[in-house]
């Protein structure tokens, strides 16, 4: 019929089809071993315990804001959500507290993995309902609402799962998507001025530190670096294509870009980091072995 309606088109032939659709599941349910997804999760609820407590404790203040500043973002409209108050604000960091330490330890996943994320992503609603937004939460999200869906995971059981490589690709789709989508919000918003004008030099202003005053007196270096920072996130879907090592340093290359921009205006990204460790092999770090042959070598050394 497709070549009646449109002889100059050729059918795709269907083995072709159905060799893409073979290619495409092969790449998004690459099997990973589950030591690496049981070292990502302690990870991730580990880091949930240090955002509430260390990294973002502003949150809370937002317990005694009046309930009429309140301005939800959109899908708290739609869904909808409560107006914080001090027992919900309350309620809510110190369950998440509890809940993802006892989800560091791997049990109950699922069950431990859904409340956290529930729980996490009103927070979240509630952090950036009052005229903040930030967009290094999109990865760590990802991660909490995919980790519940590939079950029990052992520390060092190197047993394929595709279920883990699923979650794992998914979490790493949604890392790249922040660079891609930031640099076309960039030239979507700000247009060719974005690079060419002076939104870093604004940036130290603002925010600089004794490190960022040095690069600023290097002419054109600022103008040079925005270039820099919307190619690199126009090309960031290619370390998908990387292999092996050239993987791991393109992965490095996304951490010295963020350390830099730590460096010279303290914007840290730490959920966009915690969630970037999707794409490395977390399964040979382990740190209680690590100590325990320590610990045996110094027994007999004595």
């Amino acid at each position: 019929m497709d070549t009646l309606t449109n002889p100059g088109r050729a059918p795709r032939p269907p083995a072709t089809v159905a060799a893409g659709a073979a290619a495409l599941r092969r790449w998004l349910f690459e099997p990973v071993p589950r030591g690496r997804i049981a070292a990502f999760r302690t990870l991730v609820y580990l880091f949930v315990v240090a955002d509430l407590t260390v990294l973002t404790p502003w949150v809370r203040t937002h317990a005694d804001v009046p309930g009429d500043m309140y301005q939800p973002l959109l899908v708290g409209r739609l869904l909808p959500l409560p107006t914080p108050t001090p027992l919900l604000v309350h309620g809510i960091f110190w369950a998440l507290i509890v809940l993802s330490l006892a989800a560091a330890t791997g049990r109950a996943p699922r069950l431990l993995g859904w409340t956290v994320f529930a729980l996490y992503f009103e927070w979240m609603i509630i952090a950036m309902s009052y005229g903040k937004v930030d967009h290094d939460r999109f990865g760590f999200l990802v991660a909490l609402a995919v980790l519940p869906t590939v079950g029990r995971a052992r520390h060092g059981d190197s047993t394929p799962s595709e279920a883990g490589g699923w979650a794992l690709r998914a979490t790493q789709i949604a890392v790249v998507c922040t660079y891609f989508l930031a640099a076309f919000a960039k030239l979507r918003f700000g247009g060719i001025d974005w690079v060419t004008g002076s939104v870093l030099a604004r940036a130290i202003i603002r925010r600089g530190t004794d490190f960022a005053d040095l690069i600023a007196q290097v002419p054109y270096l600022l103008i040079a670096a925005q270039f820099g920072i919307v190619a690199f996130e126009l090309l960031s879907p290619l370390i998908f294509v990387l292999r092996g090592r050239w993987r791991y340093a393109g992965v490095a290359f996304l951490y010295t870009f963020h350390l830099f921009t730590f460096a010279a205006i303290t914007i840290s990204f730490a959920p966009h980091l915690a969630a970037m460790t999707s794409f490395l092999p977390l399964e040979k770090v382990r740190p209680v072995e690590w100590l325990r042959s320590r610990a045996g070598a110094r027994v007999l050394q004595t």
